[in-house]
């Protein structure tokens, strides 16, 4: 499964209509996240705008996976924690989307992997991710990848209740 960042947010038409398909697959996680106004009808500007927003930040990069040439996952990695002010010398993972029409079939923990070894082979000694309490899927899924529970926290975005993780890497 290739990994392939996306360079300075410059999107051909068709690899964002993708990944805007891909969004629209995650309805359920975006009506939990509250990260767009209507989570059944996300539209390729909205999608333009939130990678735009990810890769905002310094250090960052969008991954997109690909299956027998299919997107089937987009990651969102942070080479530090998007506050300065925060002493924190893990990379962050801001974002793991996988088409949810594939869900359970191991492209989630392929593309984990895939991060974390880019992560390893860059010289960190772990990765980190904040996620929302209320996704107790997410929450599983991230624990049966072995990160473990540090600090209950608020979201940077909108003040969510969440819980960061971490993995030795």
């Amino acid at each position: 499964m290739p990994l392939a960042p996306v360079e300075d947010g410059a999107l051909p038409g068709p690899v964002l209509t993708e990944i805007a398909t891909l969004y629209a697959t995650n309805h359920a996680f975006f009506e939990l996240s509250g990260d767009f106004p209507d989570p059944g009808r996300i539209t390729v500007e909205q999608v333009a705008a939130a990678l735009a927003d990810e890769l905002a930040h310094d250090g960052a990069e969008v991954l997109l996976a690909r299956s027998a040439g299919r997107l089937v996952g987009l990651a969102a990695t942070l080479a530090h924690h998007p506050d300065p002010a925060v002493e924190d010398p893990d990379p962050w993972i801001g974002l793991l989307l996988i088409d949810a029409t594939t869900h359970r079939e191991g492209h989630g923990r392929a593309v984990v992997a895939l991060v974390e070894e880019r992560f390893r082979a860059a010289g960190r000694t772990g990765v980190r991710i904040a996620v929302l309490d209320a996704n107790e899927k997410g929450l599983a899924f991230w624990r049966a990848q072995g990160y473990e529970v540090l600090r209950q926290a608020a979201d940077r975005e909108a003040g969510r209740p969440c819980t960061v993780l971490r993995k030795t890497l």
